[in-house]
């Protein structure tokens, strides 16, 4: 998987390219290609086509959801729908032409039992399972990673199934238990470091604690009980040197045209790319407060995002590419092992070696899944080239 491979003719855009992220790239980068990870319900009916057509458009990531995008009832068919995707791609396509596909499960028991059905073989296809509401209460969360090792038992290195536990539930949204919560979560997730590629933020669930659904117009950072949820998590599990990848949390709207205040897109960086009209169409399709929540997660120390459409996913993707300034600085600050402050070579900030030694190394990585722009290309430009 490369992303922006939908894009012919790339060198304008791009002072060093993505690189290709495989199942035996390092498990880092693997984390931080993820990108926007587009989620597909279960019970649609030709998942194989949904697969292909996401890929097609740039998707690096995509789960196919057998919990709460799927209705109780309609469970049995989800599973047939997605027993019989896993067994058409596993024969029928490289795998190296595939985003990191992953299977979002109920419960430790439904991922047994869909384990059984399923059988080994047909799991091939995936990168890893998604594990919703995670929590370790007593230790429960370890029968995740029990299930986990049953799948993996005879696996190659390369072809092992890596999770991705979402952090949703009222014990960890509530103030009084948060503590103790995140701290079980990040000891259990520690000792199984080498199985768990990210974490994921369920904002959704977390909101519906009280009731709360964000509009359009709004972030997850304009509610403060989501915020203060998104800045514990980060604080817990993010932390520079010892941290996972956390991601950002869902964005669940489909384009409109409702606003209620003025948009905080800025005109200009559109007016020099000479295309006023995509500006108007991001602000039609009320796309503004996506692509400022993206900014704010990588501000809060959120990586990626989850998204429930596919026009969500260039967005999220033009807003991953490392600048030239971004490069630039990054590249001094680890070029300095030494220490010390020098000016930026864009003379607009002070690069601090020591305090930006981290945030440096990130930006490389990001610089690897999703390559360095030109100095002269911005978000802009590259959304131009990735819309479908």
């Amino acid at each position: 998987m490369r992303h922006f491979a939908n894009i012919a003719d790339q060198e304008p855009l791009f002072l060093r390219p993505p690189e290709d992220v495989t199942r035996d790239s390092p498990q880092d980068l693997r984390a931080v290609a993820l990108g926007a990870t587009l989620y597909t319900p279960g019970i649609r009916p030709d998942l194989v086509r949904d697969v292909r057509r996401q890929t097609e458009l740039g998707a690096g990531s995509i789960v196919l959801c057998l919990e709460d995008s799927v209705a109780d009832d309609d469970l049995p068919t989800a599973e047939a729908n997605v027993e019989t995707a896993l067994r058409t791609l596993t024969e029928e396509l490289d795998l190296a032409t595939l985003p990191q596909l992953f299977l979002r499960v109920r419960t430790p028991e439904h991922f047994a039992r869909l384990l059984d059905r399923f059988g080994s073989r047909a799991l091939d296809v995936l990168a890893g399972i998604v594990l919703p509401k995670f929590e370790n209460p007593d230790g429960a969360g370890a029968r995740w990673f029990e299930v986990l090792d049953a799948a993996n038992a005879g696996r190659a290195p390369g072809s092992r199934l890596l999770v991705m536990p979402i952090l949703e539930s009222p014990g960890i949204m509530h103030r009084e238990s948060r503590t103790e919560a995140l701290a079980d979560v990040h000891d259990l997730l520690l000792e199984r470091r080498d199985d768990v590629l990210a974490v994921r933020i369920g904002a959704t669930d977390l909101s519906s604690v009280y009731g709360l659904r964000r509009p359009s117009h709004l972030t997850v950072y304009d509610v403060q009980v989501l915020a203060s949820v998104i800045g514990d998590v980060v604080n817990v599990l993010g932390r520079a040197r010892d941290g996972f990848v956390v991601a950002g949390p869902v964005w669940e709207h489909y384009p409109d045209s409702d606003r209620v205040f003025r948009t905080q897109l800025r005109t200009t960086p559109f007016q020099e790319a000479g295309d006023l009209k995509l500006r108007r169409q991001l602000l039609l399709e009320g796309f503004d407060g996506l692509l400022r929540e993206v900014t704010l997660d990588r501000a809060n120390g959120l990586t990626g995002k989850t998204v429930i459409h596919p026009r969500h996913v260039p967005l999220v993707h033009a807003m991953s590419v490392v600048s030239d300034e971004e490069f630039s600085d990054a590249s001094d600050v680890l070029a300095n092992a030494t220490g010390g402050v020098a000016a930026s070579r864009y003379g607009n900030k002070m690069n601090e070696m020591k305090p930006h030694h981290a945030w440096a190394e990130r930006t490389m990585l990001r610089a690897r899944a999703f390559g360095v722009a030109t100095p002269d290309v911005t978000y802009v430009d590259l959304l131009e080239r990735s819309q479908p």
